[in-house]
């Protein structure tokens, strides 16, 4: 399996993350709300409130804010209600593509997912069509200048973490889904900064993508991601560091 998480490297590269398009917050106080929601509201009872609260907190959110989504997922305050929904589908060049949606209209959503693959050269796929590709894994990101490889490997496996690996962007710890939260707290207690810690999918294989089929896909998923419906886009599409500088 691949451990590599590509869409978020090539976000990182190309400076297109969710926050310089002022949709974080919007997207984890859903996160939060629905967390809440189906977990209660307290933090160290409730995994994925408590990632989702560290997530609300890296990006500076007020703890107002913080505080109220949690109870209007727990009831103590009116709020939307809003549903869990995963759409699959193929991106060009033949793209693996897997869209999360958080929503409290699921018709629009879906037409809105629908009119988006079409528009940027792809096509939504049935229930199943990729999933098979993907592999759900607690997935984090560290620098190279962060920590070394000894100690990296050294906490992080002694925390549960299946896997340690490094490349030319930094550290990568792979983990199941379960044992994400121990070894994320061992990091953090080691002082060993991460600049992505999430539960995610990661792609078993790649499939490289160049010219005009990256250009397209890039597009797609640039176009998914600021759908107010979406929360999280994964694919399996590579798209290497020569081809994002002539882009």
């Amino acid at each position: 399996m691949s451990g590599h998480n590509k869409w978020s490297t090539i976000k990182h590269k190309k400076g297109a993350a969710d926050a310089k398009r002022g949709k974080i917050f919007t997207k984890l106080i859903k996160e939060i709300t629905i967390a809440a929601r189906m977990g209660g509201g307290d933090i160290s009872a409730n995994p994925r409130l408590r990632t989702a609260v560290l997530d609300a907190k890296s990006e500076n959110m007020p703890k107002d804010n913080i505080d109220r989504a949690i109870k209007k997922g727990t009831g103590e305050l009116e709020g939307v209600s809003y549903e869990e929904s995963t759409y699959e589908g193929y991106g060009p060049g033949g793209a693996a593509v897997i869209v999360e949606s958080l929503t409290d209209n699921k018709n629009r959503a879906v037409a809105e997912i629908r009119h988006i693959f079409n528009k940027c050269g792809g096509n939504l796929g049935e229930n199943g069509c990729v999933a098979w590709m993907f592999n759900k894994k607690g997935y984090m990101s560290i620098d190279l200048k962060a920590t070394t490889e000894d100690k990296l490997m050294e906490i992080a496996l002694e925390a549960g973490a299946e896997d340690v690996r490094e490349d030319k962007d930094g550290f990568e710890v792979i983990t199941a889904p379960a044992d994400f939260e121990s070894v994320r707290q061992a990091l953090e207690e080691a002082a060993i900064p991460f600049s992505n810690a999430e539960v995610t999918l990661l792609p078993q294989t790649t499939l490289n993508l160049e010219g005009k089929e990256a250009e397209q896909m890039i597009r797609l998923m640039d176009t998914l991601e600021d759908c107010d419906d979406v929360q999280k886009v994964h694919t399996n599409a590579d798209i290497s560091d020569e081809v994002m500088s002539r882009l």
